[in-house]
């Protein structure tokens, strides 16, 4: 039973944990990940709950926890070992630093609406998992979280250098995936 002037957990999952999924489905984009995040966070809840003041509604309280294990996530992700070498440069350019002719970027018509196309958002959440997990969280967190460098670059414990490399190498091989799956 929850301390006085305390929230019930159970009440607060049954109230607001399909919000919570809701929202770190949109951060994260993968259902398991997401449900093991809002587990965590009602976790920390239960561990906190004598630290919650009433200062805020415990929905704000819930989704700031929320917020925090899904930094924790991407700050995980991004210490992890991969395979990314530089070497996926040299598939777009060659020894002087020019395009490869079959890898120079192509002509997109101008499409007003693309982010609204079904068929494009389907081809790029497929390039976006197809990228190594640290370049894909630089990518969201910068273009979908609209977050700021340095703000990734605290989250993610890596310097502004790294942080540009990883969105420079992500974005070469997101148009590389994209015009080789979009309309093709």
């Amino acid at each position: 039973m929850a301390e006085k002037n305390h929230p019930d957990i159970a009440v607060l999952v049954e109230k607001y944990a399909a919000d919570l999924l809701k929202r770190a489905m949109y951060k994260v984009s993968d259902v398991e990940i997401a449900k093991d995040i809002v587990q965590d966070t009602f976790l920390a809840a239960t561990e906190k709950i004598h630290n919650f003041k009433g200062e805020s509604s415990p929905k704000t309280w819930l989704f700031s926890i929320l917020n925090f294990k899904i930094i924790d996530y991407y700050r995980a992700k991004s210490r992890q070992n991969i395979k990314a070498s530089s070497g996926s440069l040299l598939n777009f350019f060659d020894e002087s630093g020019g395009w490869k002719e079959n890898k120079m970027p192509q002509s997109w018509e101008e499409h007003e609406n693309i982010l609204n196309d079904p068929d494009f958002q389907h081809v790029l959440r497929n390039c976006l998992e197809s990228l190594p997990e640290n370049w894909a969280a630089c990518v969201r967190m910068k273009y979908f979280m609209g977050k700021k460098g340095a703000e990734i670059c605290q989250d993610l414990e890596i310097t502004s250098t790294n942080l540009w490399q990883m969105i420079h190498r992500a974005k070469l091989n997101l148009r590389n995936c994209i015009e080789t799956n979009w309309h093709n």
